[in-house]
């Protein structure tokens, strides 16, 4: 890790910016943010100065994700799970077959 600090400077200043960023986001503490933003912002990097204009057009959404205790990614992954069955069996069964994979076995 060092050689590649030494080696690529970019490197070393986006990890300078992420461990904090990771920080923000594991406390609950949105009033931190606006600091990164604006530190990342002044980095100079095109692909952080865009991340940073990315997260300021819905701003109130990232400082709720910062600060409310819950998520919906249980349900995000069980709309992501039955899409991906969806597509695997796309064109290659019909109905049946669809809802055997799909219906919990009972026993």
């Amino acid at each position: 890790m060092n050689w590649l600090k030494a080696t690529a400077p970019t490197f070393a200043i986006m990890r300078q910016l992420t461990m904090p960023f990771r920080g923000i986001f594991r406390g609950s503490d949105p009033s931190r943010l606006e600091g990164w933003l604006a530190d990342a912002h002044h980095t100079g990097l095109y692909g952080i100065r865009r991340f940073v204009r990315f997260l300021r057009r819905d701003i109130e959404a990232v400082r709720n994700a910062i600060s409310e205790t819950w998520s919906n990614g249980q349900t995000e992954g069980q709309i992501n799970r039955l899409k991906t069955l969806k597509r695997s069996m796309y064109g290659r069964a019909g109905t049946e077959l669809l809802r055997t994979r799909m219906l919990p076995l009972t026993s």
